[in-house]
């Protein structure tokens, strides 16, 4: 048995602390997890003693690979996925609207709920081991924790780019994307932590002056290079519409993304579109969440999710067999269960 605490809290100087504890498990985020850093993150939001929160994760690998998916595959017929969503949605939208700042070291795999402990801070820092990716399509979910909000916000079509196909960004790209802000290599994150923690105050400014000290040029960003044929790929009307561009840039970069996309399930590309769609006109982060909890709840209720899980986690055989298994039969009244209003669902104003 492993006694260890799944989540650290404690408090430095003047910032509060927390470290993500598991990884061996790439520090997925469990729902003890979330239980322990949202009562803690609300009581230092009133604490006059501290002034910023830091969230990093243990190890060398990963801030934090995602949720604990194998518990939602075993949660299944119960009611274990609304609940794991309800307090995880609620847990961003405080991270999203904290009061102080709040300084995320994306360090390593950076994934899904792990994205969502990060990306809502006032300040992102990626390290040279960054590895970040919205991949949920690939288990038949959808990217959630906010990415409603925060992709299409990405500059252009990279946004519908990354949330299609789960492209894989390193530090340069996720600063060129916006994910992140400021690039520290990984061998200074405890100097950096100690900066934080020895200041005599810190606000939003102080914060940033101290990460300029800090911050590297992490170099060219890979994206840039196919920038011109995301944005004019991922700007179909439909998942249909973008792989027919796709198909009519007629290159190896297409090629390869019409790839990728071929190996999604068709029904969570459908809904992704249109959630990314919708997204970009909802200003409420409380909107964006209740959007996207009625969309898990119903992935949670029927049958790519636990498929695309167990065919990734549980047999990893890599072959998930999707129903329907083709876009066209998909129809808009399928996709249109997904956004209906969800009985007894929670507020996250």
């Amino acid at each position: 048995m492993n006694d260890e605490p799944e989540v650290l809290l404690e408090q430095r100087g003047r910032i509060g602390l927390i470290t993500l504890n598991k990884p061996k498990a790439l520090n997925a985020l469990s729902l003890a997890m979330i239980h322990a850093i949202a009562p803690q993150l609300k009581a230092w939001a009133t604490d006059d003693g501290v002034d910023a929160v830091v969230i990093q994760g243990a190890g060398e690998k990963a801030f934090c690979a995602g949720g604990n998916i194998r518990d939602l595959y075993e949660g299944r017929g119960t009611d274990f996925g609304p609940t794991y969503y309800a307090a995880e949605y609620k847990l961003n939208v405080l991270i999203h609207t904290y009061a102080k700042p709040y300084i995320a070291l994306m360090d390593g795999v950076t994934m899904g709920g792990g994205v969502g402990l990060s990306v809502h801070g006032s300040h992102r820092v990626v390290s040279d081991r960054i590895l970040f990716a919205m991949p949920e399509t690939g288990i038949g979910l959808f990217p959630d924790i906010g990415a409603s909000w925060f992709l299409p916000c990405c500059p252009g079509e990279i946004g519908m780019y990354l949330g299609l196909t789960g492209a894989r960004l390193r530090a340069a790209d996720t600063l060129y994307a916006g994910i992140g802000d400021v690039h520290v290599p990984a061998e200074r994150s405890d100097e950096l932590i100690a900066a934080l923690a020895g200041a005599a105050a810190l606000d939003g400014d102080g914060v940033s002056s101290i990460l300029r000290d800090f911050a590297v040029d992490p170099g060219e960003a890979p994206l840039a290079e196919h920038r011109e044929a995301i944005d004019r790929c991922f700007a179909g009307d439909s998942v249909e519409d973008v792989l027919a561009r796709l198909a009519a840039e007629d290159s190896d970069w297409a090629r390869d993304q019409i790839a990728t996309l071929a190996t999604k399930s068709p029904t969570a590309m459908k809904v992704t579109h249109r959630q990314l769609r919708l997204g970009a006109r909802i200003e409420a982060i409380a909107d964006i969440m209740a959007m996207e909890y009625r969309i898990a709840d119903r992935c949670f209720r029927g049958h790519d999710l636990f498929e695309g899980i167990r065919a990734v986690v549980i047999d990893k055989d890599g072959s998930p067999q999707w129903d329907p298994t083709t876009l066209e039969a998909v129809s808009d009244a399928d996709v249109d269960e997904y956004f209906e209003p969800v009985a007894g669902e929670p507020s996250f104003g």
